[in-house]
């Protein structure tokens, strides 16, 4: 499945419905000991990507079986709705398959309730085979370990009209970096075009407030913090843009496709996307196209933010030394560099994004958007926490358009989010 269609309240779903009691289940114990020779049988789960890649991963599964023999491994594949739903039915009933295609908010509640191998502690040498980053993503605030092998990536760069960026005067190669030149380029385009021309169609996300460089949660796990000091001064600065209509008017009911149209039409300057866009703008709007521009997603910490998939194995299984085995597997360099040029993602591997598939252009426009975003991934982080439900996020939102109304101050508006969220954090 593309990297961008989460499951809805997934986190949410699980928490609810898998008992802490859970913890510790499985006929060893629990044991995170993984060694032992590599044989039995395995099923393996992935979510919505049997219609368009069966031959691939009968490829991988042939693969692994061959080169451990007595193995046998059975994929199945569940349609994206109701993943969530399916995946804490299994796990209460104690059904949950061997290996399983998780996000970060998926693994969460799962790790909470014993059921997600620590990789810390069962796969540990295979650590540096990965980014950093993308290692880190499967990590839960105020517990010990790491829950999932980091499987694909994603993330976007940022469009620019760069026709636009020079009727305002300012540099068209030059588009902002960071969040404060990204302030002041809106308020001057704004000035500039007397309000007709936003740089910007939506509201801030929880991982604007992590690439902004403050803080998102304490680091026990418990509690919210993004309405610290740069939280404050963040949306003190979104007001300020919503004020000057720099940010569009209609952003706080935009979707990604309205935010699209925007920016299409010429009245918003910048936008995030990717090389399926470009071929867009190539054929509607062929002006906005020898116009484009291209560059890295706003960021003061320097770091962009990565969307990523894990591949869980389950703690309870009884082929441990195979489950861990195949999990690797699937997740090691080679497949995934083979499966990142069959679909618009990236690898998490360390290492595989200086390929020339993803580091050289060839003219296309695939390619440019394909290399800007690599080169983004290797230092990215997931900034969204492994414990903010959709539930959560919506909240924010609500909260930050009440800020950018006048309705409340963007202190209140942050205190009263972090207030609900926490409060949805322990019923969870």
């Amino acid at each position: 499945m593309r990297i961008s269609r989460r499951a809805v309240a997934a986190a949410a779903v699980l928490a609810t419905v898998l008992p802490l009691s859970a913890c510790g289940g499985g006929s060893d114990g629990g044991s995170s000991d993984a060694s032992g020779k590599v044989e039995g049988k395995i099923t393996f789960q992935t979510w919505n990507l049997q219609a368009n890649f069966k031959d691939y991963f009968n490829g991988v599964i042939a693969d692994f079986e061959k080169k451990y023999p007595g193995t046998e491994v059975k994929w199945v594949d569940r349609p994206g709705e109701g993943y969530a739903d399916k995946i804490s039915a299994d796990a209460a009933g104690g059904t949950l398959p061997d290996v399983v295609n998780v996000s970060p908010d998926l693994v969460a509640p799962l790790a909470k309730a014993g059921i997600a191998l620590d990789l810390d502690k069962a796969a540990s040498k295979y650590r540096k085979e990965y980014l950093p980053g993308a290692w880190r993503s499967h990590q839960i605030p105020g517990t010990e370990g790491t829950y999932a092998f980091p499987w694909y990536l994603n993330t976007g760069p940022l469009f620019y009209n760069k026709s636009l960026f020079k009727d305002a005067g300012l540099d068209p190669e030059k588009p902002p970096a960071t969040y404060d030149e990204l302030f002041d380029s809106g308020l001057k385009l704004a000035e500039k075009s007397k309000g007709k021309i936003a740089t910007l169609a939506n509201v801030p996300a929880i991982e604007d407030f992590g690439r902004y460089g403050g803080r998102l949660m304490n680091k026990e796990g418990t509690g919210f913090a993004f309405n610290d000091a740069k939280g404050v001064e963040l949306l003190t600065h979104y007001k300020e843009l919503y004020d000057a209509k720099a940010l569009d008017p209609q952003a706080l009911t935009a979707t990604p496709e309205s935010s699209g149209h925007k920016f299409l039409t010429g009245s918003v300057a910048m936008n995030p996307g990717s090389a399926l866009d470009l071929d867009h703008f190539k054929k509607q709007a062929p002006s906005l196209y020898k116009n484009i521009g291209i560059t890295d997603q706003i960021s003061s910490t320097g770091k962009a933010n990565m969307y990523v998939m894990g591949v869980m194995v389950n703690a309870q299984t009884k082929q441990k030394p195979a489950a861990v085995a195949f999990a690797h597997y699937v997740t090691d360099a080679t497949r995934q560099v083979e499966f990142a040029k069959q679909v618009a993602i990236f690898p998490s591997t360390a290492g595989s994004l200086d390929d020339p598939y993803f580091s050289k252009e060839d003219g296309t426009d695939e390619t440019r958007v394909r290399v800007a975003a690599a080169k983004s991934l290797k230092t990215a982080v997931n900034y969204t926490p492994v414990l903010f439900s959709e539930q959560m996020k919506t909240e924010l939102r609500n909260q930050i358009a009440k800020a950018l109304q006048g309705k409340q101050s963007p202190k209140e508006a942050l205190d009263n989010a972090v207030k609900t969220c926490d409060r949805l954090l322990q019923q969870s």
